[in-house]
């Protein structure tokens, strides 16, 4: 609320933060996904960051990362080694993971590398993560409605090209 303008993004993040509607069937039995995911693209400086620590301040279950730090294991799961225990190997939750049911919040998007930004693509589109790691095979449930912020390639819009191109 602290941020002047931007009525057509608080709006977006206000829907997303209320989700759809739940368990919606369509007429030949496809499920109806009630999360969306939205991507803020703007000029340095737009309050993209700020955007996304009101959110993880307002959503329960939600988790914020910088895509300058996260790693693809960082945001889906990693096998370690269990020093505590036998020795053998266990599974560790990611974000997005201990986000389901809330939201991930990714800031520096663009920042982030092709192969960890490919890891997300079975949580957007199912709403799970599955991992075989160290002999274990596992899927976890990721409901996980994802906001993330990025500038644009140049760093800049440019006035003069399209916007699409920027992207």
């Amino acid at each position: 609320p602290a941020i002047y303008g931007h009525d057509e993004v608080k709006q977006g993040i206000l829907l997303q933060l209320f989700g759809g509607t739940k368990d919606k069937v369509m007429v030949g039995g496809g499920k109806i996904r009630d999360d969306m995911h939205i991507l803020l693209i703007g000029d340095p400086g737009a309050a993209k960051t700020r955007f996304l620590q009101n959110v993880v301040e307002l959503a329960p279950k939600s988790i914020y990362v910088s895509g300058k730090s996260a790693s693809g294991v960082g945001l889906t799961a990693s096998a370690e080694r269990d020093e505590l225990g036998e020795g053998g190997w266990t599974l560790k939750a990611g974000a997005l993971v201990l986000a389901s049911g809330g939201i991930g919040a990714i800031d520096e998007f663009d920042k982030m590398e092709d192969s960890d930004m490919a890891t997300m693509h079975e949580v957007m589109e199912s709403q799970t993560i599955s991992i075989a790691k160290a002999g274990i095979v596992a899927k976890f449930k990721a409901k996980t409605s994802i906001l993330a912020a990025a500038n644009p390639k140049m760093g800049r819009f440019d006035p003069n090209k399209l916007p699409g191109e920027q992207f």
